[in-house]
């Protein structure tokens, strides 16, 4: 049977300094995408601290509203979970939800039956199609938003008239309730709906922006005369500020993980996810095999060998290099001593050969061209030079 030498493998694995020379690239985007997210997170956390808060006297706080409110002998309460809405829910009392996606599809079902027959005013902000709906039924959000902040009222509601012109450009809204009033349209589609209770004197209002309860925003056009009206037609406001922290409803209800997290959130890691993978394949190998090419300049053989043995060595890989070094020597002896080179690498073909040429030891001849690697760099030298004076005797006349 006829064996052929295979040349054993090393692992040359790349270094801690390889994997940072070629990697350093990508962390150093990562590390900068990092470093603006939080920047960005940072500015856009003082900027916003406080939004629609009647608290807080930062530029979106609304603060200024609440105090002239106070002038007027209205009282503001400021709650933060479901159960202390509803039960403020009455007809001397109007509530504000100021951030009504926030809200579960079944508390915001809840707050509803808890304020359509209460007679009180209840005054959505900025609802959108996921919770108007439910908080008023026969209400539906367009997906397009005004182009325009400022819109003139163009309705017959009393509040509108008297205030004129206001910031409410925001999400616009379509109605099937025929006694609705649709104010401060944008392509015929109200801003500001009111919406007469089917019984008694309570309504709702859904307001498509909450720019004219900001403290930096209420001086302009009509604003603080519309968020006048509109919240102080009862002596008490109940300003509702729905967070992720809301307590449990009485049902037990409680918001899974990815209710937590922003949809802006959801957006960014799908890109990050698609930048990560477009990296990967602008670093990834190439398909296909390999293509020679033509060397621009002539390297001498020597230096090619010296380069090779220099990257042996930078690996360890003594064994690959006798393996290398025999499998080239018995190539050239092969033909020397009579044996075809596609047998030079089966023991049974070129040993016998090679003793009766040179009527030597058989096992000796076995150890030098087919024997185990060698143990260090000195073993190395040793068996170079032992192929070197055999190809020597060999070719000896």
């Amino acid at each position: 049977m006829t064996t052929e030498a295979t040349l054993p493998t090393t692992s040359a694995s790349p270094t801690a300094r390889q994997i940072w020379t070629h990697g350093r690239g990508i962390a150093l985007a990562v590390v900068l995408i990092l470093i603006a997210a939080v920047a960005m997170a940072a500015v856009r956390s003082q900027t916003r601290h406080g939004e629609l808060d009647p608290r807080s006297a930062d530029p979106y706080g609304s603060r200024a509203v609440a105090e002239l409110l106070a002038d007027r002998g209205v009282s503001t309460r400021v709650v933060t979970s479901l159960g202390a809405a509803r039960a403020a829910a009455g007809p001397d009392t109007t509530l504000l939800v100021a951030v009504p996606d926030l809200l579960t599809p079944g508390q915001q079902t809840r707050l509803h039956s808890a304020v359509a027959d209460s007679g009180g005013r209840t005054v959505l902000v900025a609802a959108g199609a996921a919770s108007v709906e439910r908080l008023a039924p026969g209400v539906t959000a367009d997906p397009a938003t005004s182009l325009d902040s400022t819109l003139t009222p163009d309705c017959t509601l009393p509040e509108a008239r008297r205030a004129g012109s206001a910031d409410t450009g925001g999400i616009r809204y379509t109605t099937t309730h025929l006694d609705a009033d649709s104010c401060y349209p944008s392509e015929r589609l109200a801003t500001l709906l009111r919406l007469p209770a089917a019984s008694g004197d309570g309504d709702t209002v859904v307001l498509g922006a909450p720019d004219i309860f900001f403290n930096k925003r209420l001086g302009e056009q009509g604003n603080a005369s519309l968020a006048l009206q509109l919240l102080g037609s009862r002596p008490h406001l109940v300003w509702y500020l729905p967070s992720l922290s809301d307590a449990a409803t009485d049902t037990g209800e409680r918001k899974s993980f990815l209710d937590l997290l922003p949809s802006g959130w959801l957006w960014g890691t799908l890109q990050l996810f698609i930048a990560a993978a477009l990296a990967a394949f602008w670093r990834a190998r190439r398909f296909g095999p390999l293509v020679p090419e033509r060397l621009p300049v002539a390297i001498r053989a020597s230096e090619t060998a010296e380069g090779r043995a220099r990257l042996y060595r930078k690996a360890n890989a003594r064994d690959r290099a006798a393996a290398a070094l025999r499998s080239t020597t018995r190539t050239r002896l092969a033909p020397l001593v009579g044996v075809p080179v596609a047998q030079a690498h089966a023991p049974e073909a070129l040993l016998p050969a090679l003793s009766a040429h040179l009527k030597g030891d058989g096992q000796a001849l076995h150890s030098t061209l087919f024997g185990p690697p060698p143990g260090d760099d000195a073993a190395l030298i040793a068996l170079t030079d032992q192929l070197d004076a055999l190809e020597r005797e060999v070719r000896r006349p």
